[in-house]
């Protein structure tokens, strides 16, 4: 490889870590009402807009990081940034979801005391939250879609069954992620199992 091809190859590479880090930095400032509104905004960047993953990849994504420890809008950048450029892709989202609630709550802490009895603060951050549960029930309303179009009756069924166990039986969470967890790991041992014993 000549010294113009590896330049470009370089400049590549860099621009794509420079995009990522971008998107996610610019994501995470903008992101109020927690994880599932970046989860919203990066499905629409990453997937619609940049073309890098599918809706599918997403929503693995999403359940991955939901799934994981931590902040869900951390998991899933560390989780989008490792399957487009490995580590030094999930370090580059990290840093760039990290980053901007770092210097906000550092500022705020500094004036919290102004913050807190500023009458016009207190009513933009209630006006704020009519839009941030706009926001999640589109990206509710968007994964439940996707999961629709896979045409996959029991995963259907156990997004059914999900949303019945939290809304109606209040299943705790943590019950909830293992169980559809223990079914998904045998619904895919038997799919592959039949895959493989499928004759040619």
């Amino acid at each position: 490889m000549d010294t113009k091809k590896k330049s470009d190859l370089l400049r590549h590479h860099l621009s794509v870590y420079w995009k990522l880090f971008t998107v996610t930095f610019t994501l995470s400032t903008c992101t109020f009402g927690g994880g599932f509104v970046i989860v919203g905004m990066m499905k629409q960047k990453f997937v619609e807009e940049l073309g890098w993953l599918s809706e599918e990849e997403m929503l693995d994504m999403t359940a991955i990081a939901q799934s994981a420890p931590g902040a869900l809008g951390v998991n899933i950048a560390v989780i989008v940034g490792y399957r487009l450029k490995k580590l030094k892709g999930a370090f580059v989202c990290a840093l760039g979801a990290i980053l901007p609630p770092l210097l906000i709550i550092s500022l705020i802490s500094v004036f919290y005391q102004q913050f807190k009895g500023n009458r016009f603060i207190s009513i933009a951050l209630q006006v704020m939250r009519a839009g941030v549960a706009a926001v999640i029930l589109d990206v509710v309303l968007s994964l439940a879609q996707t999961v629709v179009h896979t045409k996959n009756g029991f995963w259907i069924a156990l997004m059914v069954f999900t949303f019945l166990g939290t809304v109606v039986f209040h299943i705790p969470a943590i019950v909830l992620i293992f169980i559809c967890g223990t079914a998904g790991f045998f619904s895919t041992c038997f799919s592959d199992k039949d895959t493989k014993e499928k004759p040619l």
